[in-house]
């Protein structure tokens, strides 16, 4: 069963590994000092930024990280994803990862991603959808938004995550049943 909760202080060592992992450095371009993730994580989880951050449980085990936060709670990035999609400032959107190597590429991220989409609905009950902007190169990112169920909406350059990436970016949305 996938389960989550807010993201603790006690949990940054744990986070901290993850980012480290090879697979996920890839595409989470984060320092990962202790103090480097006290201040990029520490605020949401502290309640002084608008995001959530919530560590993902299999089984009672954590495995997969996801931030879900509002579009309107951001404005710069409303501004800057306007040129390739239009979205309203109630729009959710999620970024995530799977940590535990062992347990990628076993369909676990389409998992993840619908059961933080149906949560939304209720949780964010103004947000018309779910929009999420990914780097085109992230085949195995796009893939599992498409296997939870969004559908590509739009295509265009964006500021990677990773300055090793080009700007070419995809952007899926799946809208309030």
């Amino acid at each position: 069963m996938i389960t989550w909760r807010r993201l603790a202080e006690a949990d940054f060592p744990l986070l901290r590994r993850w980012l480290l992992e090879p697979h996920v450095a890839r595409w989470w371009n984060h320092e990962t000092t202790p103090e480097a993730v006290e201040r990029d994580f520490g605020p949401a989880t502290r309640g002084e930024e608008p995001s959530e951050d919530l560590l993902v449980f299999l089984d009672g085990t954590p495995f997969a990280f996801v931030q879900r936060c509002r579009f309107g709670a951001y404005p710069e990035y409303i501004a800057e994803l306007a040129p390739v999609l239009e979205v309203d400032g109630e729009c959710v959107s999620v970024d995530y990862l799977i940590g535990d190597p062992t347990l990628v590429g076993l369909g676990l991220g389409p998992r993840v991603i619908a059961a933080i989409v149906a949560a939304t609905w209720t949780d964010y009950p103004d947000a018309p959808s779910v929009v999420v902007p990914v780097s085109a190169a992230n085949r195995a990112s796009w893939r599992a938004l498409e296997k939870a169920g969004l559908s590509r909406v739009a295509e265009g350059e964006l500021e990677p995550d990773n300055p090793i990436d080009d700007r070419d970016h995809v952007v899926y949305r799946i809208d309030r049943p």
